[in-house]
């Protein structure tokens, strides 16, 4: 460690002291927050350093604490308890996650074989989590890391042209909700009833129709770029890349444009005028994700607060068991609709 923020040097429940880090191992995302004594309690340490927490997650993006006492579920709840006072569901879902106990998931259940590309969690909604906490109950044998990139020096990457047309158009998602090749309706919704999608739906400013064949398609149109509410900062913040039809294994991009109609992918972003992003935009996005993106390794008991609008996670593939948990908080304040641009996508 580099740097130690001596505001940190408080006990930690009795257990011996708890050392800050803003700089280790090289990097700054994210801040370090270590029990000096393996095992020591992280309740009474976050009760009592609530506004440091705040500080290190807005100022570095996301805050690691490691060597605690957290081994599983039930004391991964006490955590996020402790961290806010509104832990949330998981709605409008697009990823498969089981539900361990309340208000706590799996990580997205994809092929260990697979990436995870980075993307800030729910930014395609309205009303998103402004943090996403991480729990490691095992690490993996290799790999599996949770990759992290900053989404303000993402932002700060692009060009002024870019960054002007998705200001001005935003992004259009398209989702087709195909049983056996994406998350049916019934999932993403956690619903059996038509009448509640439509009236989420409609809260919500999306466009939901039903396909002939029966499924349901939905179209919305959110802004590519945000401001924090706390920090000011403005940040890139969006699924624009995650969504696109070609961030999907170049095999299963193909398969599916070759066996479907351009408006039944299971997923896919325009601007939000319905017009394609164009292919030198895209590679333009990927340089600059690729080029903030950083990582450290999991040890079994770490915790990973990410602050959401500020920081984008991914996944590495990996080998052997891996379980990560993963609980949301704090929902942002719902946000004025775009409107629905017009246009076949």
């Amino acid at each position: 460690m580099t740097l130690t923020d001596p505001a940190a040097a408080a006990p930690g429940a009795g257990h011996g002291s708890v050392t800050v880090a803003r700089q280790w191992d090289g990097r700054t995302l994210p801040a370090l927050v270590r029990a000096d004594a393996p095992g020591t309690d992280l309740l009474p340490w976050i009760r009592a350093h609530r506004d440091l927490i705040d500080d290190l997650a807005h100022r570095a993006g996301a805050v690691l604490f490691r060597d605690f006492a957290v081994t599983g579920a039930a004391q991964f709840r006490t955590v996020m308890d402790a961290l806010s006072g509104r832990v949330l569901a998981y709605g409008e879902r697009s990823s498969p996650r089981t539900e361990v106990s309340h208000g706590i998931y799996t990580s997205t259940e994809y092929p260990a074989d697979q990436h995870i590309l980075l993307h800030n969690e729910q930014s395609y909604t309205d009303n998103w989590p402004m943090r996403i906490v991480f729990c490691c109950e095992r690490p993996a044998d290799r790999g599996g890391r949770t990759p992290l990139a900053d989404s303000r020096r993402v932002l700060a990457a692009l060009s002024p042209e870019t960054v002007a047309k998705f200001e001005r158009l935003g992004v259009q998602y398209v989702r087709n909700y195909l049983p056996g090749i994406s998350l049916d309706w019934q999932e993403a919704f956690q619903t059996d009833d038509p009448g509640r999608v439509a009236a989420y739906c409609a809260a919500a400013g999306i466009s939901a129709e039903w396909a002939d064949d029966g499924h349901l398609r939905t179209r919305q149109v959110r802004p590519a770029v945000h401001t924090h509410p706390v920090t000011g900062e403005r940040t890139w913040f969006n699924h624009a890349v995650f969504f696109h039809v070609t961030s999907l294994p170049e095999e299963v991009s193909t398969g599916l444009r070759e066996a479907l109609p351009e408006e039944d992918l299971p997923y896919n972003t325009y601007y939000g005028d319905g017009t394609p992003i164009e292919d030198e935009t895209l590679a333009e996005l990927r340089a600059a994700y690729a080029a903030e993106t950083t990582g450290f390794d999991w040890r079994q008991g770490d915790v990973l607060l990410v602050e959401n609008m500020i920081t984008a996670h991914a996944r590495e593939p990996f080998e052997g068991p891996r379980r990560i948990l993963a609980a949301m908080s704090d929902p942002a304040r719902p946000q004025a609709h775009a409107p629905q641009a017009g246009g076949s996508a």
